[in-house]
C-alpha cells in the first residue's frame, strides 16, 4: 500500500457561513504522521485501521506512530549538528517517549519533579537531562542535583539562593533563563520572552547580567551560559534572530564585567507545526541553517569565542506523530440567521485537549472510517462537557452523512493534549497508543473509575 491523498472538490451554493468559496474535502498528508494512508477510505496509521484501533482499544485514544516520532526525533539532531537537541518534556512525556528521544541521542527537558522522574525511570541518562521551571521547589532541586542532572535553569534571584543552600561537593551545572523583550509571532498565551511574563531575568533592566555575575561567584556553581525561550507555535525565524543577537550582546558584556567568556547559549525552542493546511512551517533544515548561519554572524560580530549551542524542540517532534481519535455521539444541525452550523458531539472535549478553550488553536478534523460520497458541511467539532467552549475544531469541512458511531480523527495531537488532560466533570484521561508495523502497544493506560475514586480520601461517621 502507498500513502495516497483523497480529494473530493466540490461547489457549494452561496452561504453566508461557507462566505461563498469552494468548500473540499482534502486529505492533507503534510498535517498526517508519515505512516498514514487512506484505504478504502479509512485512516491507516502504523499499519493499522482506526477502526480496528477504536474496537481494541475503544475512544478517545490519542495514536502515536513511534516511526514517525523517531524520525522527526532524528531528523532535529542531523540537521541541527553540532547543536546538542533535548527534547522539550512538557509536550508530551511518558517512559517510552523519553526513551524514544534518549536512542535517538537527544538530550530530555523537564521542568517539573514528575517530568524528571519519568525521564530518570525511563533510564535516561541523568547529563543529558535538563531541568526547568519559574518555581522549583527545594526538593525539585535537590533530587535534580543528588541524580547528576546535565544542567538546571535557574530562573529567579530566590531560586539562587536555594541552590547556593544545596552545594555540595559536586558542581552544580546551571545556565541562567534570559528574558530578551522579544515578541514572538505568535498567541499571548504562549509568547514567553516579554518583558511583563513570569519566567527568567530581564535583559532591560540590567536583571540577567546581575545573575550571571552573582552565580559566577558562588562556590560550588558551575556557570555554563545563557537560555532563552521566544514561545511556542513559532512559524517564522524573525524572533530567532532577534533573541541570538540580544543573548550575544549580554555575552559580550559578561566579559567584559569579569574578563572570561561563558561557553553554551540554548536558544529554547517553540517551533511550529502545521495544524491546518493554512499552516506553513519551514522544513527542519531550512529552519536549522537559518539559526546556524545568524548564531554563526553574530557571535563574530560580538568577538566571543565560538559557542556551544542547544534547542528544545517538543512541539514540532512529537506533534505532527499523534493522532487523537474520537466516535460521534450526536449531529446537531443549528439554523441560524446566516445559515446553518452542525455541530458534531464526539467522546472527549476539553477534558483531553483544552487549548482551543485556552488559546483558540485551531485544528483539523477528518471522517476517518469509511469514505463518503455527501458533499461537505460546515461543522463545529464540540465534546461533552457542561461547558459552551467546550470545542475541538472551531471550524471543519466533514461529509454531509456524518452520523453517530462514525470515527473522528484530529491530526497534529500530539503536543500540549494529552499532557495537559484533566478529570473535569469527572471525565477519564484517555490512553496513547503506540502504533508500529501493524502492532498497537498501550504507551499509556486508559484512566479508570477505581483511579479516579482512589484519590479521594473520606470517612465514614
Amino acid at each position: 500500500m502507498t500513502r495516497q491523498a483523497y480529494q473530493l472538490n466540490i461547489t457549494q451554493p452561496k452561504h453566508p457561513i461557507c462566505q461563498d468559496r469552494v468548500m473540499s474535502l482534502e486529505f492533507q498528508s503534510a498535517l498526517w504522521p508519515t505512516t498514514s494512508q487512506l484505504v478504502d477510505g479509512q485512516l491507516v496509521i502504523g499499519g493499522l485501521t482506526v477502526t480496528q484501533i477504536a474496537a481494541e482499544y475503544g475512544t478517545p485514544a490519542y495514536l502515536l506512530d513511534e516511526a514517525d516520532f523517531k524520525a522527526r526525533a532524528t531528523g532535529f539532531r542531523d540537521a541541527f549538528e553540532p547543536w546538542q537537541v533535548y527534547y522539550a518534556g512538557k509536550a508530551f512525556l511518558c517512559r517510552a517517549v523519553a526513551r524514544w528521544a534518549a536512542d535517538c541521542g537527544l538530550g530530555v527537558d523537564v521542568c517539573s519533579l514528575g517530568e524528571l522522574t519519568v525521564a530518570l525511570r525511563a533510564g535516561v541518562d541523568p547529563a543529558r537531562i535538563g531541568l526547568h521551571g519559574n518555581n522549583k521547589s527545594d526538593e525539585e532541586l535537590r533530587t535534580a542535583v543528588d541524580s547528576g542532572v546535565g544542567r538546571i535553569v535557574v530562573d529567579a534571584s530566590d531560586e539562587i539562593d536555594r541552590l547556593e543552600a544545596i552545594c555540595g561537593a559536586s558542581p552544580i551545572r546551571v545556565l541562567v533563563r534570559v528574558t530578551p523583550d522579544v515578541q514572538a509571532h505568535t498567541h499571548a498565551h504562549v509568547q514567553t520572552a516579554v518583558a511583563d511574563q513570569k519566567f527568567g531575568f530581564a535583559l532591560g533592566d540590567g536583571s540577567a547580567l546581575a545573575a550571571l555575575r552573582r552565580l559566577d561567584s558562588v562556590p560550588g556553581i558551575d556557570l555554563l551560559g545563557v537560555h532563552c525561550h521566544i514561545g511556542s507555535q513559532i512559524l517564522d525565524h524573525v524572533g530567532y534572530d532577534l533573541a541570538i543577537a540580544r543573548l550575544m550582546g549580554l555575552l559580550a558584556q559578561f566579559r567584559d564585567a569579569t574578563g572570561h567568556e561563558l561557553p553554551e547559549c540554548d536558544l529554547g525552542g517553540g517551533f511550529g507545526i502545521a495544524y491546518t493546511k493554512a499552516d506553513q512551517p519551514p522544513g527542519v533544515a531550512e529552519l536549522a541553517s537559518r539559526l546556524h548561519d545568524v548564531a554563526q554572524q553574530q557571535n563574530k560580530a560580538a568577538g566571543l569565542a565560538p559557542l556551544r549551542w542547544s534547542v528544545e524542540p517538543g512541539r514540532a517532534i512529537v506533534g505532527p506523530a499523534m493522532v487523537a481519535l474520537y466516535t460521534v455521539g450526536v449531529v446537531k444541525p443549528v439554523h441560524l440567521p446566516d445559515g446553518v452550523r452542525t455541530y458534531v458531539a464526539v467522546d472527549g472535549g476539553m477534558s483531553d485537549n483544552p487549548r482551543p478553550a485556552l488559546y483558540q488553536a485551531e485544528y483539523s478534523a477528518w471522517l476517518a472510517n469509511r469514505a463518503s460520497t455527501s458533499g461537505p458541511v460546515r461543522c463545529r467539532v464540540v465534546g461533552k462537557h457542561c461547558e459552551t467552549g467546550d470545542i475541538l475544531v472551531f471550524d471543519a469541512d466533514l461529509p454531509g452523512d456524518i452520523h453517530p458511531g462514525d470515527l473522528i480523527a484530529v491530526p497534529a495531537s500530539g503536543a500540549y493534549q494529552r499532557a495537559m488532560a484533566s478529570n473535569y466533570n469527572g471525565s477519564l484521561r484517555p490512553p496513547v497508543i503506540g502504533l508500529r508495523d501493524g502492532r498497537g502497544s498501550v504507551l499509556m493506560r486508559r484512566e479508570t473509575l477505581d483511579d479516579l475514586l482512589a484519590l479521594a480520601v473520606w470517612r465514614c461517621a
